[in-house]
């Protein structure tokens, strides 16, 4: 399996930073690391763009389906049966957001680990194609040594995803007269997404590289700017249904 995953995913991306290494003037790390990440996102934006969607519909419908969970709080099974055909009636797919996920999560770990043990500053030729060249990397990026330890950009890695998580995650549920384990579960575990892996990513920047920092960077504020376009473009759509 690791040798499957190594194959279609840690290779290909390897070989993709150190192609794009090669063309930019001076052969810079830094910028390699920002344009292969993009042009991953990119790649995924399809997948990325319905998830978006997913969880902005959801949005909308928040209130509808707070109060569908209030008239059925006593009656789990029939709860579930009436937000499901609530979602029919929407045509909403509760799995747009999670399918993307999953199919994101390998290509997102190989990505981190090219970034993390990607051989560099020297280039390991033996995972090569015969296409690409080998440079002399230059690790330094606006006069950070991106292959060491930078306070700096995991800082403003761990601000990125705070921004990222204000604009993309969806609001909290909102709280309700009756307590319920679910919903306080559900504030908890939104608070801790929101505002502790901000917390947590800029820790494992740190930890780890500037490199990793630097994707991380660049992916939040990529996301963030989907998130922007998405809204846009929702927008537009709902100002062009006829009103009934």
């Amino acid at each position: 399996m690791l040798a499957l995953l190594k194959t279609v995913f840690y290779v290909p991306l390897y070989n993709g930073l150190i192609f794009l290494i090669s063309l930019l003037p001076g052969h810079s790390v830094g910028a390699a690391v920002i344009l292969l990440t993009c042009i991953v996102k990119l790649l995924l934006s399809p997948l990325s763009h319905k998830a978006a969607k997913f969880q902005l519909e959801m949005k909308a419908h928040e209130g509808d389906l707070n109060r569908i969970k209030e008239k059925y709080k006593n009656d789990k099974q029939a709860q579930g049966k009436a937000i499901l055909e609530f979602y029919r009636e929407k045509k909403v797919n509760p799995f747009a957001a999670i399918i993307p996920l999953f199919i994101q999560i390998p290509i997102v770990i190989a990505l981190y680990y090219v970034f993390y043990k990607g051989g560099l500053p020297s280039v390991d030729a033996s995972l090569l194609y015969s296409f690409v060249p080998s440079p002399s990397p230059d690790m330094h990026f606006f006069g950070i040594n991106i292959l060491e330890k930078s306070l700096l950009l995991a800082v403003l890695a761990g601000v990125a995803q705070l921004l990222q998580g204000h604009f993309a995650m969806p609001p909290a549920p909102a709280k309700t007269d009756t307590p319920s384990l679910g919903n306080d579960l559900a504030r908890g575990m939104h608070l801790q997404m929101k505002y502790i892996l901000p917390i947590f990513m800029a820790f494992v920047a740190y930890a780890v590289s500037g490199a990793v920092a630097l994707y991380f960077i660049t992916s939040s504020l990529f996301t963030i700017a989907q998130e922007i376009i998405v809204r846009r473009s929702l927008a537009k759509t709902q100002q062009n249904v006829p009103q009934s």
